[in-house]
């Protein structure tokens, strides 16, 4: 029983570096401002949602899909906020993906919770704001 303890932990802990590798990269590519870097966390098939998609696109539901439409909206956070940068405060874990808490360069906090699909993209993401965001 306690090698297959030993074992589970040894997996977790594999698991948990995996995830902090995709989350370093995310948060690194959304500071260098690099949309090809943040658009590879993606899957085709996302599915985004955020009041940020009401306030720029009219979409009611606050829900994009697909990567052409996720790049879209993120090409414009760039050139609204030219100084973006996100700062982790928590990371979550659930099986299947993660919830970050970060905050941002102009002190609103953001809570993305995300649903990765086997290759480690994000396939489902729900973006939760403390304060409005353009």
């Amino acid at each position: 029983m306690h090698i297959f303890i030993d074992y589970v932990n040894c997996v977790f802990e594999m698991y948990l570096m995996e995830k902090n590798e995709i989350i370093a990269d995310w948060l690194d590519a959304w500071n260098c401002h690099d949309i090809d870097r943040i658009m590879a966390h993606y899957a085709d098939e996302i599915e985004f949602t955020a009041q940020t998609v009401v306030a720029r696109w009219g979409k009611a539901d606050g829900k994009l899909v697909g990567k052409a439409e996720l790049r879209k909206h993120f090409a414009r956070g760039l050139e609204l906020a030219p100084e973006i940068h996100f700062e982790a405060d928590q990371i979550l874990w659930s099986p299947n993906g993660y919830a970050v808490l970060y905050h941002r360069e102009n002190n609103n906090q953001v809570l993305d919770a995300v649903e990765l699909n086997a290759a480690g993209l994000a396939v489902k993401v729900t973006a939760y704001y403390l304060k409005v965001q353009a």
